[in-house]
């Protein structure tokens, strides 16, 4: 009876150590938009990937009511991209101070805020998928960070 029991013990514990064991992550990376494309449209946000001969490839969404892009960048030939950037701008803001972009980007953090050359209040996130990739689930993170953003950028800007 005792060795029946040191045996189910046994059993038990090596279940339980082999359930502690993490499953190994799908990793992503830029070299796919498909696969960034569907991630973005796992979020609830339509995703409309945008491709032509000799560009790099961007995708087109919206959250909200906020258009946002996101660019793969460091491409050879527009393909086998290396990383991301996720891109928003109000072209209805022109007249926001350069201090108050200061003001942004001394006190945030991830995310960089810029007047682009038409006076556009811009907010751009990188994203370094270089590699390997990163895990599925960090970049449904840097997409719920970015969202988080977008949102405090609206209400920075248009602050009175």
């Amino acid at each position: 009876m005792g060795r029946f029991l040191l045996r189910g013990a046994l059993a038990m514990a090596t279940i339980a150590t082999l359930a502690a064991v993490p499953a190994h992550a799908e990793l992503v990376n830029a070299s796919n938009p498909a696969t960034i494309k569907a991630i973005v449209e796992s979020q609830g946000w339509p995703a409309t990937l945008v491709s032509k001969p000799g560009d790099d490839p961007y995708i087109e969404s919206n959250r909200n009511g906020l258009k946002f892009l996101v660019l793969f960048m460091n491409c050879t030939e527009g393909r086998n991209c290396k990383t991301l950037q996720y891109y928003m701008g109000f072209s209805d803001a022109k007249q926001v101070p350069l201090e108050k972009f200061n003001q942004w980007n001394k006190e945030k953090r991830f995310a960089r805020a810029y007047r682009d050359d038409e006076g556009d209040p811009v907010l751009e996130m990188d994203v370094d998928v270089d590699f390997n990739g990163i895990p599925r689930e960090n970049i449904g993170e840097t997409f719920n960070t970015w969202s988080s953003l977008m949102d405090t950028f609206r209400e920075f800007i248009f602050e009175d």
